[in-house]
């Protein structure tokens, strides 16, 4: 009851406001690459007092979740408030187009007479529709907004993304690097204490960023008139945080400070911490909601403020499709406590070799250690295959370290969130149970998103029960996946493939099978039964396979492929040779990545190979 009055009381205070056209401006202070690092959520190492004031004026989320462990799904999410393996834009820099139907929630701030500026990363993984902002670049900035009209303001401090790590600084002012706190996973060397210094000492130097922000803003007088969002894009630039769904990957920090003028709208007082689950998703619909304007069907999110907003979320959901170079399908699920992660590449290492990845000297040195086998299990189980479930108790393992996807006495919160990672998957419309090339194959001239909507171009309850059986595929799976090889639909036959390449050697009784796959119309089946047969020993009759598709006009169809001979041995140096020598200038994404010539270069490097053009 106390709480439908003040939603009650919420509703009438900002309605009045609305209708005195005194709507709060909305200002969003975003950083890259850094999770909860902060004084505000308890850390000792961290140097952070503007952002740790900021915190005691402001509700403190400790469950807030980025939707992705890497920037641009993360922020398709965002700027939508829908989840992009829905939108097709679940891959890193896929470019993906929306239909008409769908707009930013900045369209939607516009049409109510919000002046919108983004200061100054786009980077959405989707074709941008026109009108999103009044201004969006360096030069952005709520000042610019005619007088008397409320602004929407976004301003993106880059100093603590990953590459940024890399500044190799020998010393900071308040961090001591034999101070620094290590991970489990991550070997304990002075090579990764400077590392994890260097990221907090940027942290600190974004503090001061967010100070400036701030200070400006109060000396403007808008303070009291302007609701402050801060938050993380996702978690550190450190290897198996960024780009993953463990919590160092996805955990973010959020602090929302609403001023006394509409102190009816605050979750919690000044300084309080609220468990509260929110998901990026959330993060768009809740700025309409301030804003007063409901926010439209199509979106997945839930605003968790202002007159529209829901209660509380049950569960948070992330994703990972293709990062960078390197295919990928991983799924989860998490309430408060419990996380549930389903592997679809079991097949494949965590620590797959990403060029910009491995750039980072923990990285490098990481991956070293292991091949002089140097480290323990946890730390090296992150340059070993997948399991295709994890399973893990945030409360008691807040590394995940600890897999307890076969415990008994956790199988029913396994089951649970199983369930509801299955129930999410439909719901959404997963376009992620189809290759990349595959997915634009097959939508001809519709957008990813009306695709994954079209039962008959993409009937996902058939799919994703191949996908399920298929990656958790054993010895005893072999007749079912035979069967599989035979369908009608190409996705089928690739997880079919797929299951193949995951149960190895045992699946050389399909020989003739798979070498039929190699004839299959789909480049992505062809692609996984080269796989498989390579796990077998015929590489002779898949290489020339694998060849051909790098010629084709798909560039994500190329792509996959050259991950599939990156992965040979001796016996693809030969095709490497020649495709090393004519390269690849296939530009994949919004900043025109080299993602083909980067695994090029890597088998060719792997292979003694010495390029000459």
């Amino acid at each position: 009851m106390k709480n439908k009055i003040s939603l009650i009381l919420s509703f009438l205070v900002l309605n009045s406001a609305l209708l005195a056209d005194q709507r709060p401006n909305i200002l969003w202070i975003t950083s890259e690459d850094n999770g909860p690092d902060l004084g505000a959520y308890g850390l000792d190492y961290a140097h952070t007092p503007a952002l740790d004031n900021l915190a005691e004026e402001s509700a403190i989320y400790t469950n807030a979740f980025a939707t992705a462990g890497v920037c641009a799904p993360a922020r398709s999410t965002i700027i939508t408030g829908m989840y992009p393996p829905a939108l097709g834009s679940q891959h890193m820099r896929s470019r993906a187009e929306l239909p008409s139907g769908i707009k930013f929630y900045s369209h939607h701030l516009r049409g109510a007479g919000y002046y919108c500026t983004n200061n100054s990363k786009e980077d959405y993984n989707l074709v941008k529709p026109q009108g999103a902002w009044d201004e969006s670049g360096r030069k952005a900035h709520w000042k610019n907004a005619p007088k008397g009209k409320p602004f929407f303001a976004i301003f993106n401090h880059t100093i603590s993304h990953e590459s940024k790590i890399r500044l190799r600084e020998k010393s900071f002012p308040h961090h001591k690097i034999k101070d620094a706190s290590i991970p489990p996973y991550h070997p304990n060397i002075r090579e990764t204490k400077r590392d994890w210094a260097q990221y907090h000492a940027n942290i600190t130097k974004l503090d001061g960023l967010v100070a400036k922000t701030l200070k400006e803003l109060d000396e403007a007088g808008l303070t009291e008139n302007t609701i402050v969002f801060y938050y993380g894009d996702h978690g550190s630039g450190m290897p198996r945080h960024k780009r993953w769904l463990w919590d160092s990957g996805i955990h973010i920090p959020l602090l929302v400070r609403i001023p006394d003028k509409w102190k009816e709208l605050r979750e919690v007082q000044p300084g309080a911490k609220t468990d509260r689950l929110v998901s990026f998703v959330d993060l768009g619909p809740t700025a309409l909601s301030l804003a007063g304007i409901d926010p439209p069907k199509n979106m997945h999110g839930k605003a968790f403020l202002g007159m529209h907003s829901e209660k509380p979320r049950e569960f948070i959901h992330a994703f990972r499709g293709r990062m960078d170079e390197r295919y990928d399908m991983v799924r989860a699920v998490r309430d408060k406590r419990y996380k549930y992660i389903r592997n679809y590449n079991p097949h494949q290492i965590y620590g797959q070799f990403i060029a910009y990845m491995f750039q980072t000297d923990t990285t490098r040195i990481w991956k070293e250690m292991f091949d002089q086998g140097k480290l323990n299990d946890i730390q090296s189980a992150f340059w070993k295959t997948k399991p295709p479930v994890e399973f893990y108790d945030t409360l008691k393992d807040p590394h995940e370290v600890n897999n307890l996807a076969n415990s008994q006495s956790h199988a029913s919160h396994r089951e649970r969130l199983a369930a509801e990672l299955h129930r999410w998957q439909m719901e959404i419309r997963d376009l992620g149970f189809l290759p990349e090339g595959e997915m634009h194959e097959r939508r001809g001239k519709l957008t990813p998103y009306e695709l994954g909507k079209n039962n008959s171009k993409y009937p996902l309850a058939k799919i994703k029960k191949a996908a399920d059986f298929a990656t958790k595929a054993d010895q005893a799976s072999l007749s079912k996946l035979k069967e599989m090889m035979g369908h009608k639909d190409s996705a089928i036959r690739y997880w079919a493939a797929t299951g193949c390449i995951i149960v190895g050697k045992e699946s050389k009784i399909l020989k003739k099978d798979l070498l039929n796959l190699l004839k299959d119309t789909c480049p992505d089946v062809r692609t996984a039964s080269a796989h498989a047969l390579f796990n077998i020993g015929e590489s002779e009759k898949a290489v020339p396979v694998l060849e051909k598709i790098l010629s084709e006009k798909n560039q994500f169809h190329r792509l996959r492929a050259m991950n599939v001979l990156d992965h040979m041995d001796e016996s693809a140096k030969d095709a490497v040779t020649r495709i090393a020598k004519v390269g690849d200038s296939a530009k994949i994404g919004a900043y025109g990545e080299n993602y083909i010539g980067n695994v090029i270069k890597k088998a060719a490097s792997d292979l003694n190979i010495k390029v000459t053009k």
